[in-house]
Protein backbone atom coordinates (compact mmCIF):
# COMPACT_ATOMS: atom_id res chain seq x y z
CA UNK A 1 0.00 0.00 0.00
CA UNK A 2 1.09 3.69 -0.80
CA UNK A 3 0.14 5.90 2.09
CA UNK A 4 -0.27 9.56 1.82
CA UNK A 5 2.79 10.48 3.60
CA UNK A 6 4.92 8.94 0.46
CA UNK A 7 2.40 10.50 -2.04
CA UNK A 8 2.88 13.62 -0.77
CA UNK A 9 6.20 13.79 -1.03
CA UNK A 10 5.56 15.21 -4.18
CA UNK A 11 2.92 15.95 -6.60
CA UNK A 12 0.22 15.74 -4.01
CA UNK A 13 1.76 18.20 -1.76
CA UNK A 14 1.78 20.68 -4.33
CA UNK A 15 -1.91 19.73 -5.05
CA UNK A 16 -3.33 19.73 -1.49
CA UNK A 17 -1.54 23.18 -0.89
CA UNK A 18 -3.44 24.56 -4.38
CA UNK A 19 -6.57 23.84 -2.87
CA UNK A 20 -5.89 26.65 -0.17
CA UNK A 21 -6.35 28.82 -3.06
CA UNK A 22 -9.87 28.75 -2.45
CA UNK A 23 -9.30 32.50 -2.13
CA UNK A 24 -9.84 32.86 -5.80
CA UNK A 25 -9.05 36.24 -5.61
CA UNK A 26 -5.40 35.91 -4.69
CA UNK A 27 -3.71 33.56 -5.26
CA UNK A 28 -5.41 31.62 -8.34
CA UNK A 29 -3.35 28.81 -8.94
CA UNK A 30 -1.84 27.33 -12.16
CA UNK A 31 -1.95 24.27 -10.94
CA UNK A 32 -5.83 23.77 -9.00
CA UNK A 33 -8.65 25.63 -11.61
CA UNK A 34 -12.05 26.08 -10.01
CA UNK A 35 -13.57 23.05 -9.49
CA UNK A 36 -16.49 24.26 -11.83
CA UNK A 37 -14.00 25.03 -14.36
CA UNK A 38 -11.79 21.78 -14.77
CA UNK A 39 -13.83 19.91 -16.62
CA UNK A 40 -14.30 22.31 -19.08
CA UNK A 41 -10.54 22.79 -19.20
CA UNK A 42 -9.15 19.23 -18.77
CA UNK A 43 -10.53 17.95 -22.27
CA UNK A 44 -9.06 14.31 -23.73
CA UNK A 45 -7.24 14.57 -26.97
CA UNK A 46 -6.36 11.91 -29.38
CA UNK A 47 -2.31 10.41 -28.34
CA UNK A 48 -1.87 7.16 -30.41
CA UNK A 49 1.23 6.04 -27.80
CA UNK A 50 -1.49 6.37 -25.06
CA UNK A 51 -4.01 4.76 -26.15
CA UNK A 52 -1.56 1.73 -26.65
CA UNK A 53 -0.58 2.26 -22.77
CA UNK A 54 -3.89 1.92 -21.69
CA UNK A 55 -4.38 -1.07 -23.58
CA UNK A 56 -1.22 -2.86 -22.01
CA UNK A 57 -2.39 -1.19 -18.85
CA UNK A 58 -5.48 -3.00 -18.99
CA UNK A 59 -4.04 -6.38 -19.86
CA UNK A 60 -1.71 -5.96 -16.81
CA UNK A 61 -5.50 -5.38 -14.69
CA UNK A 62 -6.98 -7.91 -16.10
CA UNK A 63 -4.34 -10.49 -14.76
CA UNK A 64 -4.75 -9.25 -11.48
CA UNK A 65 -8.45 -9.76 -11.89
CA UNK A 66 -10.08 -6.66 -13.01
CA UNK A 67 -13.58 -8.21 -14.87
CA UNK A 68 -13.26 -7.58 -18.51
CA UNK A 69 -16.92 -5.87 -18.16
CA UNK A 70 -15.37 -3.23 -15.76
CA UNK A 71 -12.57 -2.36 -18.39
CA UNK A 72 -15.37 -2.20 -20.82
CA UNK A 73 -17.40 0.36 -18.82
CA UNK A 74 -13.79 2.34 -18.04
CA UNK A 75 -12.31 2.54 -21.47
CA UNK A 76 -14.91 4.97 -23.15
CA UNK A 77 -14.07 7.70 -19.95
CA UNK A 78 -10.15 7.56 -20.29
CA UNK A 79 -8.39 9.85 -22.77
CA UNK A 80 -5.21 12.05 -22.91
CA UNK A 81 -4.90 15.16 -20.88
CA UNK A 82 -2.00 17.41 -21.92
CA UNK A 83 -2.83 20.04 -19.70
CA UNK A 84 -2.16 17.51 -16.52
CA UNK A 85 1.61 16.89 -18.20
CA UNK A 86 2.23 20.42 -18.41
CA UNK A 87 0.85 21.36 -15.30
CA UNK A 88 2.87 18.84 -13.22
CA UNK A 89 5.77 19.86 -14.98
CA UNK A 90 5.13 23.27 -14.17
CA UNK A 91 4.13 23.34 -9.99
CA UNK A 92 4.48 26.50 -8.31
CA UNK A 93 2.64 25.69 -5.24
CA UNK A 94 6.02 25.12 -3.17
CA UNK A 95 6.84 29.15 -3.20
CA UNK A 96 3.76 30.24 -1.14
CA UNK A 97 5.02 31.42 2.52
CA UNK A 98 4.53 30.68 5.60
CA UNK A 99 2.32 33.55 6.30
CA UNK A 100 0.50 33.80 3.25
CA UNK A 101 -0.74 29.96 3.41
CA UNK A 102 -1.90 30.38 7.09
CA UNK A 103 -3.53 33.22 6.04
CA UNK A 104 -5.41 31.15 3.70
CA UNK A 105 -5.67 27.74 5.58
CA UNK A 106 -7.42 29.83 8.84
CA UNK A 107 -9.11 32.98 7.12
CA UNK A 108 -11.83 34.23 8.61
CA UNK A 109 -14.34 32.64 6.11
CA UNK A 110 -12.52 29.22 6.22
CA UNK A 111 -13.28 29.43 10.01
CA UNK A 112 -16.92 30.11 10.43
CA UNK A 113 -17.74 27.64 7.70
CA UNK A 114 -16.35 25.00 9.40
CA UNK A 115 -17.88 25.92 12.61
CA UNK A 116 -21.28 25.70 10.35
CA UNK A 117 -20.54 22.58 9.13
CA UNK A 118 -19.58 21.02 13.07
CA UNK A 119 -23.35 22.30 13.58
CA UNK A 120 -24.82 21.06 10.66
CA UNK A 121 -23.46 17.87 10.95
CA UNK A 122 -22.98 17.09 15.01
CA UNK A 123 -24.66 14.27 15.12
CA UNK A 124 -23.04 12.45 12.41
CA UNK A 125 -19.37 13.93 13.77
CA UNK A 126 -20.47 12.64 17.14
CA UNK A 127 -20.52 9.58 15.63
CA UNK A 128 -17.22 9.80 13.94
CA UNK A 129 -15.85 10.55 17.20
CA UNK A 130 -16.86 8.23 19.51
CA UNK A 131 -16.14 5.05 16.82
CA UNK A 132 -12.02 6.37 15.40
CA UNK A 133 -11.58 8.85 18.33
CA UNK A 134 -10.79 11.40 16.03
CA UNK A 135 -11.82 14.92 17.55
CA UNK A 136 -14.55 16.67 15.52
CA UNK A 137 -12.87 19.45 14.51
CA UNK A 138 -9.80 17.85 13.58
CA UNK A 139 -11.91 15.67 10.80
CA UNK A 140 -13.83 19.11 9.68
CA UNK A 141 -10.01 20.55 9.38
CA UNK A 142 -8.75 17.89 7.04
CA UNK A 143 -12.16 18.78 5.36
CA UNK A 144 -11.83 22.51 5.20
CA UNK A 145 -7.78 22.17 3.76
CA UNK A 146 -8.98 19.57 1.21
CA UNK A 147 -11.65 20.35 -0.24
CA UNK A 148 -12.93 23.50 1.47
CA UNK A 149 -15.54 21.57 2.94
CA UNK A 150 -16.83 19.84 -0.35
CA UNK A 151 -17.37 23.03 -2.41
CA UNK A 152 -13.46 22.03 -4.34
CA UNK A 153 -13.45 18.58 -4.76
CA UNK A 154 -12.35 18.29 -8.62
CA UNK A 155 -13.87 17.93 -12.01
CA UNK A 156 -11.24 16.12 -13.78
CA UNK A 157 -11.82 12.26 -14.98
CA UNK A 158 -9.85 10.74 -12.52
CA UNK A 159 -9.04 7.58 -14.77
CA UNK A 160 -7.55 9.64 -17.40
CA UNK A 161 -6.06 11.40 -15.12
CA UNK A 162 -4.17 9.02 -13.43
CA UNK A 163 -3.62 7.51 -16.90
CA UNK A 164 -1.88 10.43 -18.59
CA UNK A 165 0.67 11.00 -15.59
CA UNK A 166 1.70 7.13 -15.86
CA UNK A 167 1.83 7.75 -19.81
CA UNK A 168 4.13 10.60 -18.86
CA UNK A 169 6.91 8.41 -17.28
CA UNK A 170 8.37 10.69 -15.09
CA UNK A 171 6.49 8.80 -11.80
CA UNK A 172 5.52 5.83 -13.94
CA UNK A 173 5.24 2.99 -11.81
CA UNK A 174 3.96 5.43 -8.85
CA UNK A 175 0.94 6.88 -11.10
CA UNK A 176 0.12 3.33 -12.73
CA UNK A 177 -0.07 2.19 -9.23
CA UNK A 178 -2.87 4.15 -8.92
CA UNK A 179 -4.44 3.87 -12.34
CA UNK A 180 -4.83 0.30 -11.16
CA UNK A 181 -6.37 0.81 -7.77
CA UNK A 182 -9.15 3.15 -9.18
CA UNK A 183 -10.13 0.14 -12.00
CA UNK A 184 -10.13 -1.80 -8.84
CA UNK A 185 -12.45 0.54 -7.21
CA UNK A 186 -14.72 0.67 -10.20
CA UNK A 187 -14.71 -3.19 -10.26
CA UNK A 188 -15.42 -2.90 -6.72
CA UNK A 189 -18.88 -1.09 -7.63
CA UNK A 190 -18.21 2.04 -5.14
CA UNK A 191 -18.56 4.48 -8.23
CA UNK A 192 -19.31 4.49 -11.85
CA UNK A 193 -16.71 5.34 -14.36
CA UNK A 194 -17.80 8.98 -15.20
CA UNK A 195 -18.52 9.87 -11.91
CA UNK A 196 -14.98 9.08 -10.30
CA UNK A 197 -13.79 12.86 -10.67
CA UNK A 198 -11.14 14.74 -8.52
CA UNK A 199 -8.07 16.95 -8.83
CA UNK A 200 -5.29 17.25 -11.59
CA UNK A 201 -2.61 14.74 -9.44
CA UNK A 202 -6.06 11.77 -8.84
CA UNK A 203 -6.97 12.59 -5.22
CA UNK A 204 -10.80 12.12 -4.67
CA UNK A 205 -13.43 12.95 -2.78
CA UNK A 206 -14.07 15.49 -0.05
CA UNK A 207 -11.36 14.00 1.74
CA UNK A 208 -8.95 14.37 -1.79
CA UNK A 209 -7.77 10.18 -1.14
CA UNK A 210 -5.78 9.08 -3.72
CA UNK A 211 -7.06 5.39 -5.18
CA UNK A 212 -4.83 2.82 -3.04
CA UNK A 213 -5.47 5.24 0.11
CA UNK A 214 -9.23 4.68 -0.84
CA UNK A 215 -8.79 0.58 -0.65
CA UNK A 216 -6.97 0.64 2.11
CA UNK A 217 -9.10 3.05 4.79
CA UNK A 218 -12.30 4.21 2.99
CA UNK A 219 -15.79 2.77 4.94
CA UNK A 220 -19.13 2.61 4.23
CA UNK A 221 -20.31 4.80 7.16
CA UNK A 222 -24.24 5.11 6.30
CA UNK A 223 -24.33 1.26 5.72
CA UNK A 224 -25.59 1.56 1.90
CA UNK A 225 -23.15 -0.67 0.42
CA UNK A 226 -21.02 2.12 -1.41
CA UNK A 227 -17.76 3.64 0.14
CA UNK A 228 -18.71 7.23 -1.46
CA UNK A 229 -16.45 10.41 -1.13
CA UNK A 230 -17.77 11.83 -4.04
CA UNK A 231 -21.30 12.67 -3.91
CA UNK A 232 -23.17 15.26 -1.96
CA UNK A 233 -23.34 13.57 1.19
CA UNK A 234 -20.01 13.39 2.99
CA UNK A 235 -20.48 10.92 5.75
CA UNK A 236 -18.40 8.36 4.32
CA UNK A 237 -15.90 10.69 3.41
CA UNK A 238 -15.23 12.55 7.18
CA UNK A 239 -15.69 9.02 8.10
CA UNK A 240 -13.10 7.56 6.27
CA UNK A 241 -10.89 10.41 7.15
CA UNK A 242 -11.18 9.69 11.12
CA UNK A 243 -10.37 6.39 10.06
CA UNK A 244 -7.55 6.87 8.06
CA UNK A 245 -6.26 9.26 11.33
CA UNK A 246 -6.94 6.24 13.54
CA UNK A 247 -5.27 3.51 11.61
CA UNK A 248 -2.09 5.98 11.43
CA UNK A 249 -1.80 6.09 15.01
CA UNK A 250 -3.90 9.17 16.17
CA UNK A 251 -4.35 9.83 19.93
CA UNK A 252 -7.60 11.16 21.13
CA UNK A 253 -6.74 14.62 23.16
CA UNK A 254 -3.07 13.96 22.97
CA UNK A 255 -2.73 17.20 20.72
CA UNK A 256 -1.17 18.26 17.76
CA UNK A 257 1.30 20.45 18.43
CA UNK A 258 1.21 23.92 19.70
CA UNK A 259 3.10 27.42 18.82
CA UNK A 260 5.96 27.90 21.47
CA UNK A 261 9.17 30.11 21.64
CA UNK A 262 11.60 27.39 22.04
CA UNK A 263 9.70 24.99 19.72
CA UNK A 264 12.06 22.99 17.58
CA UNK A 265 9.82 23.64 14.09
CA UNK A 266 10.15 26.57 12.35
CA UNK A 267 8.07 26.61 8.86
CA UNK A 268 8.84 30.49 8.16
CA UNK A 269 12.57 30.65 9.79
CA UNK A 270 13.72 31.94 12.64
CA UNK A 271 12.34 35.04 12.19
CA UNK A 272 8.68 33.26 12.34
CA UNK A 273 6.60 31.39 14.85
CA UNK A 274 7.70 27.72 16.40
CA UNK A 275 6.16 25.25 17.37
CA UNK A 276 6.72 22.12 19.24
CA UNK A 277 5.43 18.65 18.28
CA UNK A 278 2.43 16.94 19.81
CA UNK A 279 2.00 12.82 19.41
CA UNK A 280 -0.48 13.65 16.70
CA UNK A 281 1.88 15.30 14.53
CA UNK A 282 2.93 12.65 13.17
CA UNK A 283 -0.43 10.90 12.22
CA UNK A 284 -1.30 14.22 10.69
CA UNK A 285 2.05 13.95 8.61
CA UNK A 286 1.19 11.04 7.32
CA UNK A 287 -2.13 11.92 5.87
CA UNK A 288 0.13 15.10 4.07
CA UNK A 289 3.73 15.26 5.36
CA UNK A 290 3.84 18.64 3.86
CA UNK A 291 5.10 20.84 7.20
CA UNK A 292 2.38 24.01 6.39
CA UNK A 293 -0.40 21.89 5.89
CA UNK A 294 0.48 19.56 9.11
CA UNK A 295 0.14 23.00 10.82
CA UNK A 296 -2.65 24.30 8.74
CA UNK A 297 -4.62 21.97 9.71
CA UNK A 298 -3.69 21.27 13.65
CA UNK A 299 -3.98 25.51 13.93
CA UNK A 300 -7.75 25.31 12.13
CA UNK A 301 -8.98 22.60 14.35
CA UNK A 302 -7.87 24.40 16.91
CA UNK A 303 -9.74 27.58 16.09
CA UNK A 304 -12.83 25.67 15.33
CA UNK A 305 -12.77 24.40 18.93
CA UNK A 306 -12.63 27.41 20.15
CA UNK A 307 -9.03 27.78 20.95
CA UNK A 308 -6.82 30.23 19.91
CA UNK A 309 -4.82 30.65 16.96
CA UNK A 310 -1.48 31.57 15.91
CA UNK A 311 -0.05 34.16 18.27
CA UNK A 312 3.04 35.74 15.98
CA UNK A 313 2.48 38.40 14.79
CA UNK A 314 4.38 38.89 11.36
CA UNK A 315 5.58 41.69 10.14
CA UNK A 316 5.01 44.36 7.10
CA UNK A 317 5.26 43.30 3.75
CA UNK A 318 7.46 44.94 1.14
CA UNK A 319 4.14 47.53 1.06
CA UNK A 320 4.61 48.31 4.69
CA UNK A 321 1.41 46.26 5.03
CA UNK A 322 0.45 43.96 7.90
CA UNK A 323 -2.10 40.82 7.56
CA UNK A 324 -5.12 43.01 8.89
CA UNK A 325 -4.07 45.83 6.67
CA UNK A 326 -4.03 43.93 3.23
CA UNK A 327 -7.80 42.10 4.81
CA UNK A 328 -8.37 45.49 5.59
CA UNK A 329 -7.83 46.59 1.82
CA UNK A 330 -9.62 43.68 0.48
CA UNK A 331 -12.55 44.29 2.18
CA UNK A 332 -13.06 48.05 1.08
CA UNK A 333 -12.26 47.10 -2.85
CA UNK A 334 -15.38 44.48 -2.15
CA UNK A 335 -17.68 47.00 -0.33
CA UNK A 336 -16.70 49.71 -3.29
CA UNK A 337 -17.97 46.97 -5.88
CA UNK A 338 -14.57 45.40 -7.10
CA UNK A 339 -14.55 41.86 -6.87
CA UNK A 340 -11.24 40.21 -4.63
CA UNK A 341 -13.10 36.46 -4.14
CA UNK A 342 -12.45 36.19 0.01
CA UNK A 343 -10.63 38.99 1.61
CA UNK A 344 -8.09 36.83 3.17
CA UNK A 345 -4.83 39.34 3.27
CA UNK A 346 -2.74 37.31 0.55
CA UNK A 347 -2.29 39.57 -2.77
CA UNK A 348 -2.89 38.17 -5.99
CA UNK A 349 -4.35 38.29 -9.15
CA UNK A 350 -7.95 39.17 -8.02
CA UNK A 351 -6.96 41.71 -5.65
CA UNK A 352 -4.30 43.63 -8.15
CA UNK A 353 -7.38 43.77 -10.66
CA UNK A 354 -9.27 45.08 -8.47
CA UNK A 355 -7.16 47.70 -7.43
CA UNK A 356 -6.53 48.65 -10.89
CA UNK A 357 -10.26 48.62 -11.32
CA UNK A 358 -10.22 51.02 -8.37
CA UNK A 359 -7.40 53.34 -8.81
CA UNK A 360 -9.10 54.05 -12.36
CA UNK A 361 -12.50 55.07 -11.14
CA UNK A 362 -11.72 57.31 -8.66
CA UNK A 363 -9.01 58.76 -11.31
CA UNK A 364 -6.32 57.85 -9.54
CA UNK A 365 -2.86 57.13 -10.93
CA UNK A 366 -2.75 53.24 -11.70
CA UNK A 367 -0.32 51.46 -9.63
CA UNK A 368 -2.35 47.99 -9.56
CA UNK A 369 0.19 47.87 -5.96
CA UNK A 370 -1.62 47.42 -3.06
CA UNK A 371 -0.59 50.21 -0.05
CA UNK A 372 -1.57 52.06 3.12
CA UNK A 373 -2.12 55.42 1.22
CA UNK A 374 -4.70 53.16 -0.50
CA UNK A 375 -6.23 51.59 2.39
CA UNK A 376 -6.82 55.29 3.80
CA UNK A 377 -9.00 56.53 0.73
CA UNK A 378 -10.86 53.35 1.92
Amino acid sequence: MMDRRQFTTGVAGAMTTALLTGCQSNAESRTRPRASSQAKRFQPQHHAGFEAWVEGAFGRARAKGISSRTLARARPTIGFLPEVVEIDRNQTEFTRSFEDYMAIATSENRVTTGRAKLREHAGLLGRIERQYGVEKEVVVAVWGLESRYGTRKGDVPTLSALGTLAFDGRRGRLFERQFQAALRILDNGDIAPRQMTGSWAGAMGHTQFMPTSYLSFAVDFDGDGQRDIWGADPTDALASAAAYLSRNGWRKAAGWGRESASGAVMPAGKAGPRFDKGPNYRVLGSYNNAQKYIIGVGVLSDLLAGRPGLRHQFGPDIHGMRLKDRIALQKGLARAGFDVGEPDGVIGPKTLAAIRGFEQARGLPVTGQPSLALLARM
